[in-house]
């Protein structure tokens, strides 16, 4: 760029600049400062602490098992997400009758709002009326209805099997754009040669794809790390804090129990941990489209 054009150009991107510091910026800034107080409005409580609120939130057992919950929930969930959503992608590439339909009908999950599919999921799930229970005990897995959301291990995967049904088509869909974008004379060139399904698949089809796997990855990840409303309206965190993730630890503090200064730090933790997360994604999706 030459210097004559430097000028222009920051004043062109400078309302932008100023827009995301107000909507973003300012907000994060605004959150870390009111961690490093003690603020209890409803008792007149306001008053500096610098770094305890950080100090105890180390030490804090509920926020360490949140965390562990949405650390178990997010690799859980986006693992299974990825591997269903080849699957569908794969579908979707292939060529037969009614290929619009299909796709139409599997992206239907994913345009649901996510609090309507929760409340859906938790009629499912309802160990005395629900589908689930009445399809297993009809098939014969179950002797006696499972109360899918009242058990404590049971309840963390309920939700990822609600979250997989509900994301897996957003991932299918990232995918498919992908597996368009390969030359199909790879494919008749390979097939020349000899080569099988599988060889195909290894060889071609999954190294031109992983970009996209990476950002698909990235995506779902920061979602999943980031889950509230499917966890809010299906189990609110219960039983026992076992589906409690840090995004619900830090609304029941703010909100609930109005410990603003404490809230704000595990909220600060939170995004600390998904800025964390979204730089080494960025940087693998960059090693792979250096490489």
């Amino acid at each position: 760029m030459r210097k004559d054009e430097i000028r222009p150009a920051l004043l062109m991107i400078l309302p932008a600049c100023l827009f995301i510091g107000v909507v973003a910026i300012f907000p994060i800034l605004n959150a870390f400062r009111i961690s490093l107080d003690r603020r209890m409005p409803v008792f007149g409580i306001s008053y500096f602490v610098g770094l305890d609120n950080y100090r105890f939130l180390l030490q804090d057992p509920r926020f360490w098992q949140s965390f562990l919950n949405t650390a178990y929930f997010s690799l859980l969930s986006v693992s299974l997400e990825l591997a269903l959503g080849l699957l569908l992608a794969i579908l979707l590439h292939g060529s037969f009758r009614g290929r619009g339909l299909f796709r139409a009908v599997v992206l239907i999950p994913w345009a649901i709002p996510t609090v309507v599919s929760a409340r859906m999921w938790e009629w499912i799930l309802n160990p005395d009326f629900g589908l689930l229970n009445y399809l297993l005990q009809q098939i014969g897995l179950l002797s006696s209805p499972l109360n899918w959301l009242g058990d404590r291990v049971l309840a963390m995967h309920a939700l990822i099997m609600a979250d997989v049904w509900k994301t897996s088509p957003f991932v299918a869909l990232i995918l498919l754009a992908g597996l368009q974008m390969i030359p199909e004379e790879l494919y008749e060139a390979a097939r020349v040669d000899g080569a099988g399904g599988w060889q195909i698949f290894r060889r071609i089809t999954f190294p031109l794809l992983l970009p996209f796997i990476l950002i698909a990855f990235l995506f779902r990840t920061l979602d999943a790390f980031r889950i509230f409303d499917l966890v809010y309206v299906l189990t609110g965190g219960g039983p026992a804090n076992t589906t409690e993730t840090l995004s619900l630890y830090a609304y029941k503090l703010l909100f609930q129990t109005l410990q603003f200064g404490y809230g704000s730090a595990v909220a600060v933790a939170t995004f600390l941990t998904v800025l964390l997360i979204s730089t080494v994604c960025i940087l693998l999706v960059k090693r792979q489209h250096h490489g």
